[in-house]
C-alpha cells in the first residue's frame, strides 16, 4: 500500500497555505518563551542599583553577576543545538524554560555576589537552551514568503520583556524589594511551562528527518490547513531527499556553510557587545547623570520598546530585499546613533526620542540574525546553526557586561561610552554583508529568505 502514498513536502505544504490560528498560536507561544527569556535576562540590570547600596558593594564589583548569565547563556545554546537536533525542539524548549525559570526563584534568595553570580550561571544555561530552539520551530512552521516577518515577530517579546522588566522594576523594587524581581522572573516561566506541554507542537520538518511516522506528521499538519485529506501521505522535505550525513555541528561547520558561519558569529558578536552593555548598564549611566533610580528604570525601558517597531520593519525588508544588505544596513545606521546619544545627554525629552530609536536600530539588527541564520542552514543542522551563533555572539554578550564594568571603574561618561560603541557596529555591518560572499554564495538565493537545500 506504501507505494500508492501521495508524497508532500513539508515546507511546500506549508508555504501553500495561509498562516492558520494554529501557527498563530505556535507565534505567541513563542513569543511569550521569548518575552520571559528577555525579563530574565535583563534582570540583573534593573537591580544593579539596589545591589550596590544594599550590598556595600562598588559598581565594578557587578560585572561578574552581569556576565554570569551570559555565559551560561552561551554554554546552554551551545550544547542545546546539537541536542535539539536530535531529540526535537519542543522537548529541549519545555526543559530548559522549567529550568531557567526555578534558577530565578532561587537566585532571589541569594545573599552575596559569590552566590547571586552562581545561581545567575545557572538561570543562563535555561535561558540560552530557550531561545534557540524558539527560533528554529517558529522558522520551520512559517511559510518562506513571511519567515522573516514571523521570526521577527516572535522577537518582539525579547522588547516587551525587557521592557515590562523596566516598568515592573520601577513598582516592585520599592515596594517589595530587588529580589522581589527574580521571583517574577522565575514564576512566570513555570506557569508557562505546562502551557507549553499541552499545546506546542513539535517541529513537522524534525519529525520528517527523524522518521517519527507519517501519521504523527499528518495529525500536525492537518491543523494548519483542516481540509486537506493528509492521513494517506508520504511527507518528505527537500533537505531530507539530499540530506547531510554526520552530525549537525559537522553541517554547520562544513565547506559550503563555513565562511557564512563564521562572519555570522563575528556580527553577532559584536551586536550583543553593544547591546548588552547598554541593556545592563544603562540603569547606572543615568542614575550617574542625575536621574533618580526610578527615572533611570523608565528611561533605560525606551531602549527595548523601540526594538518592537524595528523587528517588524526589518523583517518585512528582509522578507523582500537582499537580507544580510538590509541587516548591515542597520548596523550602519545603528553607528549613526550611538554617536548622536552621545551628545544628546543634556536634552531629556531629545535624549529618550535618541535611546528610542537607538532601540529600534540595535534591537533589530541583531534579533533578525536569528531569521537569517534559521534559513542559512538545512534542517539536519537548523537547531545546531542557530544556537551556535546565538551561543558563541553571547561571547559578545559577556564582554559588554565586562567591557561596561572596565569602562565604569575607569570613570568613563555616558557620552564617551555611546561613542565608543560605534566600531563594534560597523564591523558588525561588515560581517553580515560580507557571509554572502563566501563558497557556496552562488547556490544561495540572496534576497526573500528561502531554506538552505544541498
Amino acid at each position: 500500500m506504501s507505494q500508492h502514498k501521495r508524497t508532500v513536502d513539508v515546507q511546500s505544504f506549508i508555504d501553500g497555505e495561509r498562516f492558520s490560528p494554529f501557527q498563530w498560536t505556535i507565534l505567541v507561544l513563542c513569543f511569550l518563551v521569548v518575552a520571559a527569556d528577555g525579563f530574565d535576562t535583563a534582570a540583573v540590570g534593573f537591580i544593579a542599583p539596589s545591589l550596590v547600596q544594599d550590598w556595600g558593594v562598588a559598581r565594578s564589583a557587578l560585572g561578574p553577576v552581569m556576565s554570569a548569565a551570559l555565559v551560561g547563556l552561551g554554554i546552554g545554546a551551545l550544547a542545546a543545538g546539537p541536542f535539539a537536533d536530535r531529540i526535537g525542539r519542543k522537548t529541549v524548549l519545555v526543559l530548559s524554560v522549567f529550568f531557567f525559570g526555578v534558577w530565578s526563584l532561587a537566585a532571589a534568595h541569594a545573599t552575596s555576589i559569590e552566590s547571586l553570580t552562581v545561581l545567575r550561571f545557572m538561570t543562563g544555561l535555561g535561558l540560552g537552551a530557550a531561545m534557540p530552539n524558539a527560533v528554529t520551530l517558529m522558522s520551520e512552521y512559517s511559510p518562506s514568503r513571511i519567515r522573516a516577518v514571523a521570526v521577527n515577530a516572535m522577537f518582539c517579546g525579547f522588547s516587551c520583556g525587557l521592557a515590562i522588566g523596566g516598568v515592573a522594576s520601577a513598582w516592585l523594587i520599592p515596594h517589595f524589594g530587588w529580589q522581589s524581581v527574580l521571583v517574577a522572573g522565575g514564576i512566570g516561566p513555570i506557569a508557562l511551562t505546562f502551557v507549553l506541554i499541552v499545546l506546542l507542537p513539535e517541529s513537522a520538518q524534525f519529525m520528517v528527518t527523524r522518521q517519527r511516522g507519517d501519521a504523527r506528521i499528518a495529525r500536525v499538519l492537518s491543523r494548519i490547513a483542516r481540509h486537506t485529506h493528509l492521513e494517506a501521505c508520504r511527507f518528505v522535505t527537500a533537505e531530507a531527499v539530499a540530506g547531510h550525513r554526520g552530525s549537525a555541528l559537522r553541517v554547520v561547520l562544513s565547506t559550503r556553510f563555513r565562511f557564512g558561519t563564521l562572519m555570522l558569529w563575528l556580527a553577532y558578536f559584536m551586536g550583543l557587545l553593544i547591546y548588552y552593555l547598554l541593556t545592563n548598564w544603562l540603569p547606572t549611566l543615568f542614575k550617574d547623570t542625575g536621574f533618580s533610580g526610578q527615572n533611570a528604570a523608565l528611561m533605560t525601558s525606551l531602549f527595548p520598546l523601540g526594538g518592537i517597531l524595528g523587528n517588524l520593519s526589518v523583517g518585512w525588508l528582509m522578507d523582500r530585499f537582499k537580507a544580510n544588505r538590509v541587516i548591515a544596513c542597520t548596523y550602519v545606521v545603528a553607528a549613526l546613533l550611538v554617536m548622536l546619544v552621545g551628545r544628546g545627554i543634556g536634552h531629556q525629552v531629545w535624549l529618550g526620542t535618541l535611546i528610542f530609536l537607538t532601540g529600534t536600530v540595535i534591537t533589530s539588527a541583531v534579533t533578525s540574525m536569528s531569521a537569517l541564520a534559521a534559513s542559512f542552514y538545512p534542517t539536519q543542522g537548523r537547531a545546531t546553526g542557530v544556537a551556535w551563533m546565538l551561543g558563541v555572539g553571547r561571547i559578545g554578550g559577556v564582554a559588554g557586561a565586562l567591557v561596561g564594568a572596565a569602562l565604569m571603574g575607569l570613570g568613563w561618561q555616558f557620552g564617551s561610552v555611546f561613542s565608543l560603541l560605534a566600531v563594534p557596529a560597523m564591523i558588525a555591518a561588515f560581517g553580515v554583508f560580507a557571509m554572502a560572499r563566501g563558497p557556496g554564495a552562488s547556490h544561495r538565493e540572496e534576497g526573500k529568505l528561502t531554506p538552505a537545500v544541498e
